[in-house]
């Protein structure tokens, strides 16, 4: 039986997203594109068309249901060992993929923005994903981020390189405690932050699609405490009743980060303090 929210079903859920966290965070690894275009005996290009249709799909899904940032991946700093027309094939189809949706993101509210490496990507790109960044940067309603040549290890890598440049600035330095760097969680997050040129809040959901189960090198430190969500729904085919059936699941998880609920705690300590040999009455 098919148990996905629908209709009012939805109104629900984007309101009780909404209750959880108004600025969920919302990540996908957009899997799949490949064995849809093989399934229908197209090339793998059709694949991706396809797969960039179904952002735009789900990315007004996602406002729709009250989600505050959606990153999706669209190209790993692995993905450059692809064949070459195919990588080609992918930059000429970010660069088409931009341009079509500017209108559509400042008629809708979203900013779009993209992470990740861009010395490696042609500079008519670069130029194409600086002018969208610029023109919709004042837009609330969705954040939209895009990675591309993006590496979550290599990220980490480099943030770890410029805490070491700081401690190591601030030793030679002989400055006073005051303005020493601190390397904690807060200032390691600043940095990678920096990186990705914006900050924006931890993944609260992770979902995946294709059947795949593993990270695939994506937030690694983001996704920290996120809830993961796997489905075997081709991206491609992944539809607005398909993220709802992940917020229903989400919305559904007990998160606790690390700590007990104090209503857990209260009944443990309640069985505890009962005596010995009630078991049973």
């Amino acid at each position: 039986m098919d148990s996905s929210p629908t209709g009012m079903e939805q109104g629900n859920l984007s309101q009780q997203i909404s209750e959880l966290d108004h600025r969920l965070h919302v990540a996908i690894i957009m899997d799949g594109n490949g064995r849809w275009a093989k399934k229908r005996g197209l090339p793998r290009i059709a694949g991706h068309r396809a797969g960039a249709h179904a952002v735009r799909r789900v990315t007004d899904a996602a406002r729709e249901l009250g989600i505050g940032t959606l990153t999706v991946f669209a190209f790993s700093s692995d993905n450059w060992q692809r064949p070459v027309m195919e990588v080609s094939a992918l930059m000429r189809l970010f660069h088409r993929y931009l341009r079509w949706e500017m209108g559509r993101c400042l008629k809708d509210g979203v900013r779009l923005s993209v992470i990740g490496r861009r010395d490696r990507l042609p500079q008519w790109l670069v130029k194409e994903i600086e002018h969208s960044e610029e023109v919709t940067r004042h837009e609330k309603r969705l954040h939209l981020r895009v990675a591309l040549d993006y590496s979550s290890r290599d990220s980490i890598v480099e943030a770890a390189r410029q805490a070491q440049r700081r401690m190591t600035s601030t030793s030679n330095s002989n400055s006073d405690a005051d303005g020493a760097f601190e390397l904690d969680r807060q200032s390691f997050q600043s940095l990678l932050s920096a990186l990705n040129r914006d900050q924006v809040k931890d993944v609260d959901l992770l979902i995946r699609t294709s059947g795949e189960l593993r990270l695939s090198d994506f937030m690694l430190w983001e996704c920290a405490y996120a809830e993961l969500y796997f489905t075997p729904v081709l991206w491609p085919d992944f539809k607005k009743e398909h993220l709802a059936e992940a917020l229903d699941e989400y919305s559904r998880r007990d998160r606790r980060y690390g700590a007990v609920k104090e209503t857990a705690l209260a009944a443990a300590e309640t069985q505890a303090a009962e005596p010995a040999g009630v078991v049973g009455d």
